[in-house]
Formats: structure tokens, sequence, C-alpha cells
């Protein structure tokens, strides 16, 4: 019989989006198959505690989800670190359990942004998802937004706002954007996921609030012109050196944007899939879908989301997620089922991606031989 794979699943993190990592770890946990994995939890508080024995989820959920409630019987849920390999995760000295594979499902800050994938680099352990500089590209929507316009990819108009700068020329900052932007805009936190602290203005006043809202996340601010009457199209894209792309589908928030409450609040908002748009203009987000991952350098997957104006039917890239959401009604998994690619499957092509992606990159020699 074919060993097993231990997969660590590292969920929860020290960023506002906990609860979203907490609930798409619980999908991905209960998705894998209990005949080719052992489950190894692994649980980040919101104060950075590393959780490694035990329950984590448990733990985090207050009580409320336990992995044996999660988990149907068959899989050998694996908290021995006696095998494990000796990291530092902040001010915690700790091992990482011996494990083939982290899936890490963390959402924001401190798990997208490339540090939990410097670690694991560190650490020599295969790993689902983007690396180090991809991660952090893919977070940083300012720097992002550069590399999307260096390759001449379509986004919208953008300014960038440094914390420091909201704080001392308020007034300025709000000249700028309305000369550069005019309203109505976007106004998001740079390195923040789940449309959390993001909001709509139509004004000054709203800008001025938005800004402080925002500032509150982050020390920098993306205001992004705000497309006229957008359609909100995604896309998701697995592979990693030559990946594949989904049917794209749309969502039709049930707010006057896609925000947090409802994406995961509320149930207001309708999944359309495939989405409604013509042949070509399918094609043509499925190819700039690619573009825009090869243009970040991304392994494993990633969700690429884009604007259309109902009013001009131009195209805009809004934004690659290197970690997207994994729940029940998380648009990522929904499109490659759509496409033919089922949950249970979709995880285990992210897995074997992982593990190839880390044994080509065994083949770059670390001596010099001249």
């Amino acid at each position: 019989m074919t060993k097993r794979l231990r997969v660590g699943v590292i969920f929860g993190g020290k960023s506002a989006e906990h609860e979203v990592s907490l609930n798409s770890a619980q999908n991905v946990m209960r998705a894998l198959d209990k005949n080719k994995y052992d489950v190894v939890p692994i649980g980040i508080s919101k104060e950075g505690q590393w959780l490694l024995r035990g329950d984590p989820l448990l733990a985090l959920t207050g009580g409320q989800t336990s992995l044996p409630q999660l988990l149907e019987s068959g899989y050998q849920i694996v908290d021995d670190l006696s095998a494990g390999r000796e990291v530092i995760p902040g001010s915690h000295a700790a091992s990482l359990p011996d494990v083939d594979v982290i899936f890490p499902v963390l959402h924001g800050p401190f798990g997208e942004d490339g540090t939990m994938q410097g670690l694991l680099e560190l650490a020599d352990i295969p790993y689902v998802g983007a690396g180090v500089l991809a991660s952090a590209v893919g977070m940083d929507k300012a720097v992002m937004k550069d590399l999307f316009r260096s390759h001449a990819l379509p986004t919208p108009r953008y300014v960038v706002v440094k914390r420091h700068e909201w704080e001392l020329t308020p007034e300025r900052v709000v000249e700028v954007v309305e000369r550069e932007l005019g309203y109505p805009c976007f106004v998001k936190p740079a390195n923040m996921g789940s449309s959390v602290g993001v909001n709509k203005a139509h004004a000054a006043a709203e800008l001025t609030q938005a800004l402080h809202e925002a500032a509150r996340y982050d020390r920098k601010i993306l205001v992004e012109y705000a497309v006229p009457d957008a359609r909100e199209i995604e896309c998701s894209v697995l592979g990693n050196d030559d990946p594949l792309a989904s049917l794209p589908g749309e969502i039709v928030p049930g707010h006057e944007f896609y925000d947090y409450e409802a994406k995961y609040l509320d149930d207001s908002s309708q999944l359309l899939i495939p989405a409604p748009i013509d042949p070509a203009l399918t094609q043509r987000v499925r190819e700039l879908s690619i573009q825009a991952f090869l243009a970040l350098d991304c392994a494993g997957m990633a969700r690429v989301d884009f604007l259309l104006s109902r009013q001009t039917d131009e195209l805009y890239l809004s934004e690659v997620n290197t970690i997207p959401g994994f729940t029940r009604i998380s648009m990522y998994p929904k499109l490659w089922e759509a496409s033919g690619v089922p949950y249970s499957e979709l995880i285990d092509r992210l897995i074997q991606l992982a593990v190839e992606r880390h044994a080509d990159k065994q083949r770059s020699s670390a001596d010099y031989d001249r």
C-alpha cells in the first residue's frame, strides 16, 4: 500500500482575516482524501502563538469545532513533534511537525504575504501555493499594480498614499485623489484581503473617512478609480510553469460592491458560473489570468479578479489572490468544479504541484563550480 502523505494544514494567523482562514481550513481538511493523507493540524492564534499539539481548531474556534467532529473516521490526526524540524516562528521557539507537505490556509499579513513562505523555504518543506516573491507582490496591491502596468496589463488608474502622508497633510492627499481619479473611487489597505478596510467614496467626506479606516490596517493605502457600473468577473488558475485557467465566473454583490459582509456574513450575493459573457471575452479573461499569474511568478494556485464596465465593455485586471478562499461558497473551488475538477481532486493537484515545485528547486546547485 502506498504510504499516506502527512499534510500539515496551517490556519488562523495574526491577521484580520483570521476567521476566514479557519473557515477555509475546515473545508480543506474535510476534503483531504483519508486514503491518501494524514492530517497534521497547525494553528496560529491572533497573538502569533503556534498551536502544535492537541486540537488547534478547537482552541481557535473557542470550542465551536473540533477536529474529530470535522474529519470522518479513518483519518490519522498527527501531533507527534518528536521528529520535527527546528524553526523559530516569531518569539515562540518550536519544532514544526515532520510533514511531507504544508498546505498554508492563511489569508492576509503573516501568512499570504511571503513571510510564512520564507519560513517554509528555510525549513526546506514543500508547500502549496506561491513562493516568497509572488506572495509578497500579490499581497501588496500597490506593487502588484506597478507590475501589471510594466507588463502592459489593463488595470484601473490608482494613487498610492502612505499613512504618514495622510496624517501629516490630509488636505493635500484629498486634493491629489480628486485631481487624479475623481469620484467615485475605492480606498483599500494595500496589504489586506477579503475586502477588510475597503470602502467606496463618492465625495470628500466619504474619502476622508475611508482613508482613516484603511490607515488602521496598513501603512500603505491604495486609492483606485471606480470602473463605471462594473461587473465583477473572476477566474481561477492552477499550475506551475504551464498553468491552466478555469471558466470565468461572475459575482453579483448583494451590496453596492463585494465587501466583507457580502463575502462571508450573508447570502445575498449571487455567483454566476460560468459568467454570462460572450466566448471571445471568456477567452480574453482566461488569457489575461494566465498572463497575470506568470507576471507575478505564481505557483500552484491563484484567483484573478477583473472589473468589466457595463458602459464601455472595457475589461480591467483588478488583482491576483495567491491564497484564495476555500470555503464552501468560495469562487476558486467552485470555478474549477464547473471546469471539471471537483474539490477533492483540486486538493490532490495542489499538493502534487507543491511537491513538483519543491523537487524542481532542488535541482538548483548551491555550489559554484567554475
